[in-house]
């Protein structure tokens, strides 16, 4: 049987008449930048996260650099943030004028330690960046605590985490600002690059009008210093579409990651997904840590099931980010993580025979490596 670890084709099929409909309106209306449906768009993510404003932009780096430039970080400021993430967490801190700083994660739920994050903290820190990592939410109650008690910008990371929410409050509309991504594989993906900025704070929106265009309200006069970061017209009318869809593909995505679950949890030598309290978890993947895991990934690759490793080098050991990183520097659970964790297939359209598959293919692997 195959399994594929990702494939969009499935839910493309099932709304491909919509798609086709929305994508023939704009071609029709030759209006690919701007216009009613990137606002349309905006407006149906306030209303469903729960936030006053969001601003449509290039991608979901594009939506950090943003959202850190428009809170005013200036060059040198410090960020703290996780080095288990993908890269443009950290890189988007650098873009931005800042320095990243890095704190170790929680092992059960691969987000940032609140307690780890305040070690790290100096007269210098400007501002936190949690990771909804895996579309769980960080534990935000404690950084909200924090960003008060330091008077600090807390910013998300909410790229994976689209639909998520901690205590009733949705992913998104925690922080003084948040970040989305829409790539392709993302639970709400689009059909290219894509990202969006939210925020509750009217001078923060502004800013982040005037960043992504140019530093321009009106054309050929610029305030300041911007980017040119747009969310088109043809990602934000099959953004819309889909958008529609989205509560029951989470919905979907939680049922198999409680069957997978229930099946891997007496399983000594795995470790399953543990959910926060009062988390409502969106599983944009569902990762476990299993022994020999490498091992593990080719044996399932071999007999067709599709699987990911997020992240196997953290941020922090990265090339790219050695002038940020002391010598000596070590976060121990990121390390781990990156050396235990496999991301089994998930989404929607699975269905239960490849779900079992996969399950027995895991205990058939850990059975012949005993």
């Amino acid at each position: 049987m195959q399994v594929p670890f990702v494939n969009l084709k499935l839910q493309y099929v099932q709304i491909k008449d919509e798609i086709l409909k929305v994508l023939q309106e704009v071609l029709d209306s030759q209006q690919f930048r701007g216009g009613e449906w990137v606002l349309k768009f905006e407006n149906e993510i306030c209303s469903y996260i729960g936030c006053k404003y969001a601003v449509g932009v290039g991608s979901g780096t594009d939506a950090l650099v943003l959202a850190l430039k428009a809170i005013g970080l200036k060059q040198g400021d410090e960020v703290i943030t996780t080095p288990f993430s993908f890269i443009a967490t950290a890189s988007s801190i650098v873009l931005a004028g800042g320095k990243p700083v890095f704190a170790d994660i929680e092992p059960d739920t691969y987000t940032l330690s609140p307690e780890q994050v305040e070690q790290k903290i100096t007269e210098r820190t400007r501002a936190i960046i949690p990771v909804h990592l895996f579309g769980q939410c960080a534990d935000m109650p404690s950084f909200v605590r924090l960003a008060q008690k330091y008077n600090l910008k807390l910013i998300e990371d909410s790229a994976q985490a689209i639909g998520a929410s901690l205590s009733g409050i949705k992913a998104g509309n925690w922080g003084l600002a948040s970040g989305f991504s829409f790539y392709p594989t993302k639970n709400l993906g689009g059909f290219g690059e894509g990202g969006l900025t939210t925020t509750n704070d009217s001078e923060v929106y502004n800013n982040l009008l005037l960043l992504r265009c140019h530093g321009s309200k009106h054309q050929y006069e610029h305030e300041i210093i911007g980017y040119n970061s747009h969310l088109d017209t043809i990602q934000s009318a099959v953004l819309s579409v889909k958008l529609k869809y989205l509560e029951q593909w989470n919905e979907k995505r939680r049922e198999i990651a409680k069957y997978y679950t229930e099946k891997l949890k007496d399983i000594e030598e795995v470790i399953t997904p543990k959910e926060r309290v009062g988390a409502l978890n969106v599983y944009h993947q569902y990762v476990i840590r299993i022994k020999n895991r490498d091992k593990a990934r080719q044996y399932l690759q071999e007999r067709g099931v599709g699987t990911g490793i997020f992240y196997p080098k953290p941020i922090h050991k990265q090339k790219a980010f050695r002038e940020y990183v002391g010598e000596t520097e070590s976060y121990p659970e990121a390390e781990k993580s990156a050396n235990e964790v496999l991301a089994l297939p998930i989404y929607p359209e699975l269905t239960p025979e490849q779900v079992d598959y996969v399950i027995n293919c895991i205990k058939d692997f850990l059975a012949s490596n005993h």
